[in-house]
């Protein structure tokens, strides 16, 4: 029954693409290995917040989470580009502004998360292809979002080797624990506290990545 409730997240235009398309990215374009599968939620709004290594990362997680559909902002250049602007667009993308404050965007994601879909973000902001994520900058717009719409947070790590999406290389998606809102709530609700909750929510990622690395060891090298 929750796969079926799950499952009414998307279009039905997404539920065929990704029964015809899923397996093929999955076991050969992208090799996606997930860890943890038993943590994708399986209902309710859930913010989805990984880092962000190159520009397939969206369909990496789309792959990964089998239960439900993740809804993305993607920068408006993108729905611009024929084809690629419709597929998107059918995979649950919808367009963002990023040169300054898109409410509209923003209202939007909050939307999804109040009617109990999963919305994925990068705290990150931007693609850092072959940067260590800790040494990366962290936004605030995961936490104003969140703080909107009193959402948990579901931490993910994506990862490649060096850090460097390639075609037919392996991909580990390492699915973390909720963090519940009350827990985030608690850091304070704020404009200026908003900052450090995004801190906080990619330190659990980071943290996701680096005990991963530690118990694979020498298998991933």
């Amino acid at each position: 029954m929750k796969k079926t409730k799950a499952r009414k997240d998307g279009t039905r235009t997404y539920r065929v693409l990704y029964a015809l398309l899923a397996g093929l990215f999955r076991r050969i374009i992208l090799r996606v290995h997930v860890v943890n599968p038993q943590n994708e939620p399986t209902e309710g709004g859930v913010l989805v917040c990984a880092n962000h290594i190159g520009a397939s990362d969206p369909i990496v997680l789309a792959t990964a989470f089998r239960q439900r559909q993740i809804f993305f902002m993607a920068k408006k250049e993108l729905f611009r580009v024929p084809l690629l602007g419709w597929l998107i667009r059918v995979l649950g993308a919808f367009p963002v502004d990023r040169s300054g404050g898109d409410v509209g965007a923003i209202k939007r994601a909050v939307a999804h998360l109040q009617g109990g879909r999963c919305m994925g973000i990068f705290p990150q902001g931007h693609r850092h292809p072959g940067v260590d994520p800790r040494e990366t900058p962290v936004k605030k717009g995961a936490a104003l979002i969140d703080a909107r719409a009193k959402a948990d947070v579901l931490p993910v790590y994506i990862h490649r080797k060096g850090n460097k999406p390639r075609i037919f290389r392996k991909t580990y998606v390492v699915i973390g624990e909720r963090i519940p809102y009350t827990e985030i709530e608690a850091m304070g609700t704020s404009s200026a506290d908003y900052q450090k909750i995004s801190e906080m929510i990619f330190d659990r990622i980071c943290m996701l990545g680096e005990d991963f690395k530690k118990e694979m060891g020498d298998t991933l090298k």
